[in-house]
């Protein structure tokens, strides 16, 4: 089994070296395509103008100035373009990707084109408790990932769907089990803009995310991340929303009058 690997922290991010270890424990044919610079937040983004430079940094490990979507983009349609992938593992994000965090996240956004181009793709987040400033629990995705993605892999798996997989801020044997989940919902706004000045007193702005605990459903990303539960999501790049076409199409369907 061929696997493509990449991430959305950059090519020197920790949780790079984490997928890479659960690709190795299910495949000796791993090839790794990542950002060579932090892309957080890049969500979809595609890099249309200005040219992408990839550069082979070791054995079957190449860096692309550019997102995660452009890495996938690359490894399938040019590194590997005569012998693709089988699966393409995208992280592990250092912080989960849970609710809204999905829209955002490069790291889903890697799965969500390995799964637009046909390939069954997996998206995985290290979550972290910022309230107990602990370090990051590097060690439970390694130790759950592997069983997990052979689990996925046994089962009927359309491409079309990614699957978006979060591991609780908890050490290994703290680990309470697995939950398949909805995408939750935060139940506050938690962006801030903080203004400063620089030294010619001109304006600039950093966004800010509060951590701060929900009161989220249970059966939810969120939920199960609060309850030291792994999270498997199953995504889909298709945003329609099935209950609002059907009111819709009793309303708009039909002859069209211009005013």
């Amino acid at each position: 089994m061929r696997i493509l690997v990449t991430n959305d922290d950059g090519i020197n991010a920790p949780g790079l070296q984490v997928v890479a270890d659960i690709a190795r424990a299910l495949s000796d044919d791993v090839w790794i395509v990542a950002p060579d610079t932090n892309q957080s937040g890049a969500s979809h983004s595609l890099t249309l103008h200005e040219p992408l430079r990839c550069l082979e940094v070791d054995k079957q490990t190449y860096s692309v100035k550019g997102t995660p979507t452009d890495c996938v983009i690359m490894g399938v349609r040019h590194i590997l373009l005569n012998a693709p992938p089988d699966l393409i593992l995208s992280g592990v994000n250092r912080g989960s990707n849970i609710a809204e965090d999905v829209t955002y996240s490069g790291t889903v956004a890697g799965a969500m084109e390995g799964s637009l181009l046909g390939f069954r793709a997996i998206a995985f987040s290290q979550s972290i408790d910022y309230a107990r400033n602990e370090s990051i629990h590097w060690n439970t995705a390694r130790a759950y990932g592997p069983d997990i993605v052979r689990r996925l892999l046994d089962m009927d798996w359309n491409p079309s769907v990614l699957m978006n997989i979060n591991f609780p801020p908890v050490a290994p044997d703290d680990v309470k089990g697995i939950m398949v989940t909805t995408q939750g919902k935060r139940d506050q706004s938690l962006l801030h803009i903080d203004e400063r000045f620089d030294n010619w007193k001109q304006p600039y702005y950093w966004f800010n995310f509060e951590r701060r605990r929900s009161n989220p459903v249970e059966g939810t990303d969120l939920w199960a991340i609060y309850n030291a539960l792994i999270s498997i999501t199953p995504l889909t790049p298709n945003l329609t929303h099935l209950p609002a076409l059907e009111k819709l199409g009793g309303v708009m369907n039909g002859s069209a009058s211009a005013t």
